[in-house]
């Protein structure tokens, strides 16, 4: 099976992605984690996905809050703590910093660009159990090194700020010239007339 990443528009000189397929997780749970993560941080995502799991932070959920109660801090309307589907995004997300680590790119300024939980395909469970069907999650994973692209916005700016300046100077420059212009005439035509005078009065002479 050839898996194609929903989300397309993406430099690959600049991002590393990641899959996981049919995981044993709650789609729900995932939708909420990936809406709370996305547009972080890499580092940061790492340390509130292991608060999580420890039961120190909750993901709020703000799509399925049916019956959910509310959590400590005022920012948390309704939340809770999905521990497992946290150690495997967060399993997800290690894999994607190694992979954007093995292709060059800086780990510390990684930010998650696209981030997605599809439902997958359901499958019975087997033994006492049989006949219901066991939750499954598609998860997709692309993560992208911010700093570059500042850095060259960044020298971007500063180029054509240099271009304005020197384009500045040289039209300083020529008004200066033509400032100038005038004066050197006027001084000519001084010049001119002084000579035809010192002419003149040698030929009365």
């Amino acid at each position: 099976m050839v898996y194609k990443y929903s989300f397309k528009d993406f430099d690959k000189n600049r991002m590393a992605r990641v899959v996981g397929l049919n995981l044993n997780i709650s789609t729900k749970q995932s939708i909420e984690i990936c809406n709370f993560i996305r547009g972080k941080n890499i580092q940061k995502v790492k340390k509130v996905l292991n608060d999580v799991i420890n039961g120190k932070q909750a993901i709020p959920y703000k799509r399925h809050k049916k019956k959910i109660p509310h959590r400590k801090g005022d920012w948390i309307t309704s939340g809770r703590y999905p521990k497992k589907a946290s150690k495997m995004i967060l399993k997800l997300i290690e894999s994607a910093e190694a992979n954007a680590q093995q292709q060059g790119l800086n780990t510390s300024e990684l930010t998650i660009r696209h981030i997605v939980a599809n439902k997958a395909a359901k499958t019975r469970k087997y033994g006492r159990k049989i006949g219901t069907f066991t939750k499954s999650t598609h998860v997709e994973i692309i993560v992208e090194e911010v700093g570059g692209k500042k850095k060259e916005k960044r020298e971007g700016k500063n180029k054509e700020e240099k271009k304005k300046e020197v384009e500045q100077e040289k039209s300083k420059k020529e008004i200066k010239q033509n400032k100038q212009k005038p004066k050197q005439e006027t001084k000519k035509i001084k010049e001119t007339k002084e000579v035809k005078k010192q002419v003149d009065n040698g030929i009365k002479k």
